[in-house]
């Protein structure tokens, strides 16, 4: 039986978001692994005009044409791309879900507060530019219209009444030190799924890109056992 695997990114991201764990995911199977870029997103953000309704789309189109060549669809979500990944389970037929950073609540002031604080002591340093945060965070400030967040914030909200459908196997990955979204979202979301398999694992260390932060090794073998398992 062959087994596709769809990954979503999240809100102003692309697929290098979750790349390191499909890069994982490559290396220990011969699934069929497809990253789509939504509408505006990428490496060079062009986000004006773009609505929820193209993202889901976009989503939905991306797994139609997975369906056509593979027997399973398991679909991963990291932030935005966990609600929209929800949004594909309620309405097709996917095998298991990862959801990863799932933005059903988003910003975390107090975490924020703190990475700022972090970059703002890099700058007094004038080490500014060799931060990770900061790089990667600085296109994204000037590059994301008002308009695109509303949209981001209208399909979170557009999605939740579909938490309580969800019945197939889910695996939540959650960072606690996350600043965009406040770690206990994933309990929430775990507490709202009424799904009987579900699992729900913290990095103590992990930031919200957690397939970039620290732990992975620990996750990754949980999550592709998950995965793996009939």
């Amino acid at each position: 039986m062959s087994v596709g695997v769809l990954c979503i990114h999240g809100f102003s991201g692309g697929p290098y978001e979750v790349e390191p764990f499909t890069a994982y995911l490559r290396e220990h199977t011969d699934w069929l692994i497809e990253e789509p870029t939504l509408s505006g997103h990428g490496d060079e953000l062009h986000m004006e005009g773009f609505t929820a309704k193209h993202w889901l789309m976009d989503a939905e189109l991306a797994y139609r044409a997975l369906a056509k060549k593979v027997d399973e669809i398991m679909v991963i979500g990291f932030s935005m791309g966990g609600i929209i990944a929800l949004y594909l389970a309620k309405r097709y037929k996917v095998k298991k879900l990862v959801l990863l950073s799932a933005a059903a609540k988003y910003i975390s002031p107090k975490q924020l507060v703190k990475d700022f604080t972090m970059l703002a002591t890099e700058a007094y340093h004038r080490n500014l530019m060799n931060n990770e945060l900061f790089l990667r965070y600085r296109h994204k400030f000037n590059h994301v219209p008002l308009a695109a967040t509303i949209e981001f914030m209208k399909l979170v909200r557009m999605v939740q009444p579909y938490y309580k459908d969800i019945c197939i196997p889910v695996f939540i990955v959650q960072g606690k030190m996350d600043g965009i979204v406040p770690y206990r979202t994933a309990q929430f979301l775990y507490d709202t799924l009424t799904t009987a398999d579900k699992n729900l694992y913290f990095s103590d260390n992990g930031k919200h890109h957690i397939c970039h932060s620290e732990g992975c090794e620990k996750w990754f073998p949980q999550v592709f056992h998950f995965l793996q398992t009939p």
